[in-house]
């Protein structure tokens, strides 16, 4: 399906599952080649529809696409680095005090 549609990323790659699943390959490739079809009409040239294109020209929205996020990922290290630099520069303020004073 790809050699009839652009696919630049994962995300247009999880929207081209989706398509496929959803709305069927027949559909799909026929929205592509019209698609095609019109470009070439009026450009003169043959190019590849978006899949965003080809979302619009069948009349649907695929789910946004997963982003993994940070959210769930374990900051115990991170935390125990800051603390320790937060100690470090507190004893330096401390050490800098009583040598100005």
């Amino acid at each position: 399906m790809e050699h009839l549609i652009r696919i630049l990323n994962d995300d247009d790659r999880q929207t081209l599952v989706w398509l496929r699943t959803h709305i069927g390959d027949t559909r799909v490739a026929d929205a592509a080649r019209q698609l095609t079809a019109q470009r070439e009409s009026f450009a003169d040239a043959w190019a590849k529809p978006y899949i965003s294109a080809v979302c619009r020209y069948l009349g649907v929205w695929p789910p946004t696409p997963r982003r993994s996020t940070r959210a769930d990922a374990d900051h115990r290290v991170a935390d125990q680095h800051l603390a320790r630099i937060r100690q470090l520069l507190a004893q330096r303020s401390t050490t800098a005090g009583r040598a100005a004073g």
